[in-house]
């Protein structure tokens, strides 16, 4: 899968790009092998769901990824989850294997997974895939972002690339777009603040795409996320046109050890100049 060049070479490169993608589609593809099969479901220690999809989907890109980049350390859910975090320094990636595993385990198509590398903090390039939607984002710094048409299973017959970015807001008022497992009460007050004429839902890391490709305008997240449930929607987003900043409008940023790279509430905007 090629990510098109620009005219001077970006940091990160296209060919990180297109590694990146290229996991995320073996991963996909794994992933909607088993769910084809009945789904087994197990609890974590802090009561959240796991299934064999999510373990063989990090298997897949934890090798993937330290055959690729050997020297980039790689913080990933499962791993972290079981107590395994390495040192990772200024440039690190973060990985969910199955973000939106609800969503996985209702079969409704909307869980992805994201891959992304983080740089002094920022979220420079990432990947979400949905593989049961065959949709794929993938956006980096210099280098846009765009939308492509995959099917896990059928790679090569992937339709090109095509550049999506954000709009700018709408004259009749704002689409928002929330958590379709995790809305809350904090999530409509707030709302409330703006002139909002539609609220759409969807689950995993889709919000961040589609406000990236100007389906919706804002995305306010007040419940518990972490790092890695973020971080490639958020270079998409950004690689779109748009931005995450946490409620007070400073910088969303990662790489929080101190805070068990647990994420504050945040808000995405598709068109941040304008509200």
């Amino acid at each position: 899968m090629r990510i098109p060049d620009r005219s001077s070479p970006p940091v990160p490169d296209t060919s990180l790009l297109t590694e990146l993608t290229d996991i995320s589609i073996d991963a996909g593809a794994r992933i909607m092998t088993l769910y084809e099969r009945p789904i087994k479901v197990t609890e974590k220690d802090d009561k959240s769901p796991v299934t064999e999809a999510d373990q063989a989907a990090e298997d897949i890109i934890l090798a993937r990824l330290a055959k690729a980049f050997p020297d980039i350390p790689v913080v990933s859910e499962e791993a972290a989850a079981a107590g395994h975090v390495p040192d990772f320094g200024d440039r690190f990636f973060l990985v969910d294997p199955l973000d939106g595993t609800r969503e996985y385990i209702k079969r409704n198509g909307e869980f992805t997974v994201n891959i992304a590398l983080v740089e002094k903090g920022v979220a420079t390039a990432g990947v979400v895939y949905a593989p049961a939607k065959s949709l794929l984002y993938a956006g980096a710094n210099d280098l846009g972002a765009h939308e492509i048409k995959v099917d896990a299973h059928k790679p090569a017959d992937a339709d090109a690339p095509r550049t999506i970015t954000t709009r700018t807001m709408p004259a009749d008022g704002l689409v928002a777009i929330a958590s379709r497992s995790h809305r809350d009460q904090k999530t409509e007050e707030f709302l409330n603040h703006y002139n909002v004429r539609d609220i759409v839902t969807a689950g995993s890391s889709l919000k961040f795409c589609v406000v990236a490709r100007g389906d919706a305008d804002i995305y306010p997240r007040h419940g518990r996320t972490m790092e890695w449930d973020t971080a490639a929607g958020h270079a998409v987003l950004t690689a779109a046109g748009g931005t995450i900043t946490r409620l007070d409008g400073t910088p969303f940023l990662y790489g929080k050890s101190a805070d068990g790279l647990a994420n504050p509430f945040f808000i995405a905007k598709g068109d941040p100049s304008a509200y």
